[in-house]
């Protein structure tokens, strides 16, 4: 083997290996058993990293870093007091994932929906820190993260189902122009969108609203992030969206039968919508294909970044390579929930098509 070492991140809601639901129930495998396990016996180095469920990229971002490198975490000084949170979170110096992290370490990040905008954000900032941090940490307390320099430790970056470029799960409950209810759905689905929207609602700590994922995965929000996150040039980024609705005679998108009820709603939904949004993003009828959570568009690269469609024959470096479209719904990258998927055949040759690279 290569020597790359794997990390999952999981996206909003989520759990990893340093929470107790991960042994009762792995975010990675679901009902059919811990991915990571079945991938470690395949001879590939795979971990599952733990941040915050509803936390913002860079929140997340910083929690990643300090479970990589056996650090306390540190959320930056200048970013602690903006957002009025504390700066310093768990210490993991005695429970690192990587216990030999150093300039040797080379990472293949994979990210889940939100868990995308994870990776990315802590790709940039090994590579390049962060300005405002230096200038406003105090000498001698700056975290290793915010100096920088460290991108030669990523190998690669693969997003799955990422909204990359928001989703218009959140945008169009909040435009005045698109009434949500107006959108017939089977009304068992009010019921089940109602349980999940409690189930991935942020618990409010008195921090300022903007340190949220819900606020990163708006539109004008995830298109100011990607003025920040530019690739680097000698990293490796796949792309995997997946859509599970069908375009209808009327131009509006609907769930195929078969996918998460918990879905049906608000991919619906989704799939009659379009707007634009207060910083001029336009979420045209090219947004309605969905996975039920997260647009297939927005999924397939970010705005304005170099892309090709996936040639396995063809891999290069600094730019984003897109999978072909899988057929399955939001759930499917980890596994599903009430309907069982098995993931281990696609981990397997993505692993192992990663692993070959230089």
């Amino acid at each position: 083997m290569s020597g790359i070492r794997y990390i999952f991140v999981h996206g909003l809601s989520g759990w990893g290996s340093y929470d107790e639901t991960y042994r009762k129930m792995p975010y990675w495998g679901m009902r059919s058993g811990d991915l990571m396990a079945f991938l470690k016996e395949k001879g590939f180095d795979c971990y599952a990293a733990s941040v915050a469920p509803a936390g913002s990229a860079w929140d997340r971002a910083c929690e990643l870093y300090a479970q990589l490198a056996g650090a306390r975490v540190d959320y930056g000084e200048s970013h602690a007091g903006t957002y009025r949170h504390a700066r310093y979170g768990r210490d993991f110096s005695s429970c690192p994932l990587i216990p030999d992290w150093g300039e040797d370490t080379r990472l293949a990040l994979l990210g889940h929906s939100f868990g995308g905008a994870t990776v990315r954000l802590f790709s940039e900032l090994l590579a390049h820190g962060d300005e405002t941090e230096r200038r406003e940490t105090p000498s001698g307390e700056l975290s290793p993260f915010f100096a920088g320099g460290m991108e030669r430790r990523v190998h690669s970056v693969v997003t799955l189902a990422s909204p990359m470029n928001g989703t218009t799960a959140y945008d169009m409950m909040e435009d005045p122009g698109f009434d949500p209810g107006s959108v017939k759905t089977p009304w068992w689905s009010e019921i089940l969108a109602r349980m999940m929207a409690r189930g991935t609602r942020a618990r409010p700590d008195g921090r300022d609203a903007r340190d949220y994922a819900g606020y990163d995965m708006h539109l004008d929000r995830a298109a100011e992030l990607n003025r920040r996150m530019a690739v680097l040039p000698g990293v490796y980024y796949f792309s995997v969206p997946c859509s599970f609705t069908d375009r209808q005679p009327d131009g509006t998108w609907r769930p195929r039968r078969g996918i998460e009820p918990l879905f049906v709603r608000r991919s619906t939904q989704m799939g009659a919508y379009r707007g634009k949004t207060a910083g001029g993003v336009t979420a045209d009828e090219t947004w309605r294909e969905n996975d039920g959570l997260v647009n297939t568009v927005s999924a397939a690269a970010p705005a304005g970044a170099p892309c090709r469609t996936l040639d396995k024959d063809r891999i290069e470096p600094g730019l984003w390579q897109m999978f072909p479209t899988v057929n399955g719904d939001h759930m499917w990258p980890q596994g599903g929930l009430m309907r069982r998927h098995d993931i281990r055949p696609f981990y397997l040759d993505l692993l192992a098509m990663i692993d070959r690279l230089p």
